[in-house]
């Protein structure tokens, strides 16, 4: 009886596990197909600032991760948004503006975007693509914080009160995997902006 007992709670466990892993990445992939599509029609992008949590904003790209990888952000970081995708911390800055662009995203579920992040390295390449731009910022450091520590997310990276005068943009994700004990912080700088079809935001649906 026991033994009958542990085998099907063991069947239960693993296909609790294969939904987290699979069944969330199948409905993040899902809302993603939807927001990169109406990323190069959405007349709210005119005017980010007045984005509906949910909504996308930019999509984002990591050369190191390989042509593959692209993401929509969407705006907000409530638990539905992060489902959806990347998030956008808001009342922090835009892409390409002087302050920190803070995005926030998931590690193990929901297609986990930012599960390579520990890979990054000094000098690698951020791309967001909004329907006017492409923003590459440069990455200048990782670190681990606690979740209380909130200057890694100031206007100027970790250093509150000072007002700003570049773009920076700081990725943020959980660690270790599996747990949400600490946070991965990915820091960069704009390095430079390319303008294109404002009415083509480059993604792999346009």
């Amino acid at each position: 009886m026991l033994a009958e007992l542990a085998v099907t709670l063991g069947a239960i466990l693993a296909l609790f596990c294969a939904y987290l892993l699979w069944g969330t990445s199948a409905y993040t992939e899902g809302h993603q197909r939807l927001l990169q599509r109406r990323l190069v029609t959405d007349h709210a992008l005119k005017n980010p600032r007045k984005l509906d949590s949910g909504r996308a904003l930019a999509i984002i790209r990591i050369p190191r991760f390989g042509d593959g990888y692209h993401y929509a952000i969407v705006e907000g970081v409530d638990a539905e948004d992060l489902r959806r995708g990347p998030g956008h911390y808001p009342g922090t800055a835009l892409p390409g503006e002087p302050g920190n662009f803070v995005v926030s995203g998931h590690r193990t579920t929901y297609a986990a975007p930012f599960n390579r992040l520990a890979e990054l390295r000094r000098g690698d390449d951020l791309l967001i693509d909004t329907r006017g731009f492409r923003y590459t910022y440069r990455v200048t450091s990782t670190k681990v914080v606690d979740p209380t520590d909130l200057d890694a997310i100031a206007p100027v990276p970790g250093r509150p009160g000072l007002r700003p005068t570049r773009a920076a943009i700081t990725l943020t994700t959980c660690h270790p995997e599996y747990s949400a004990r600490q946070r991965l912080l990915v820091s960069g700088v704009l390095a430079f902006k390319q303008s294109h079809d404002p009415g083509h935001a480059r993604g792999p649906h346009v």
